[in-house]
């Protein structure tokens, strides 16, 4: 996509963007961003008729974008967001290279950025074994134990990262292993469990979601 069409879409989505950009503090703490108006059909009436993989590599250029404001990212995390809650867009993370600029972004120094990442990850392995195969070949699992634990990190971030991790580990046996010796190699009392077993799962949910409320 060209710098003008680029441009011109970054341009719409901030007009159009109920109230002019998602509320940080709202996704901060863990509330679900205001959706922008920016639809798929909008989008590609906008554009001339760009395909959802051009609109998802156009969000994220926006998104890793080093002049970009803070609030012009998190627009584009909403719209990012919002395509990959279709099956096949999220399928198609992995073919366009999506996987390591995404996970990258849960290290960023905002606080906002790596909510919206976490957000983003869960959204795109839920229920999708798929992705949840491509988190873990990407290293995903490892940065979301981080940001779900960490002493300090604020409570919104870190209960995305719970979602998100537990998105990641439900009926995947191997995330939710190799969660678990994270989570045991940084000192949290966890046990391997069976992936498919949610009350079992939950037993190592449950406890981080408390930690991520105690930590506000």
């Amino acid at each position: 996509m060209g710098d003008k069409r680029l441009n011109d879409l970054l341009r719409w989505s901030i007009e159009n963007s109920p109230n002019g950009a998602p509320d940080a503090s709202a996704a901060t703490n863990g509330a679900a961003a205001p959706a922008s108006n920016l639809t798929p059909d909008v989008m590609a009436a906008l554009m001339g008729g760009p395909s959802e993989a051009d609109l998802m590599k156009a969000s994220m250029e926006i998104i890793t974008a080093a002049d970009v404001t803070l609030e012009n990212k998190l627009i584009a995390f909403d719209n990012f967001e919002q395509l990959i809650e279709s099956l096949d867009n999220a399928n198609n993370m992995a073919n366009l290279g999506l996987w390591t600029p995404l996970l990258a972004q849960l290290a960023s120094d905002d606080a906002e950025v790596r909510t919206m990442a976490a957000w983003c990850v869960g959204t795109a392995v839920q229920n999708n074994t798929r992705t949840q195969e491509r988190l873990l070949a990407a290293g995903g699992v490892e940065p979301l134990v981080a940001l779900a634990t960490r002493e300090g990190e604020p409570e919104g971030v870190r209960r995305k990262a719970v979602y998100a991790l537990s998105s990641a580990i439900r009926n995947y046996q191997p995330a939710l292993d190799a969660a678990v010796a994270e989570l045991v190699a940084a000192g949290h009392a966890a046990e391997k469990v069976d992936a498919t077993d949610m009350e079992a799962v939950d037993t190592i949910i449950t406890p981080l979601r408390e930690k991520a409320k105690a930590s506000a």
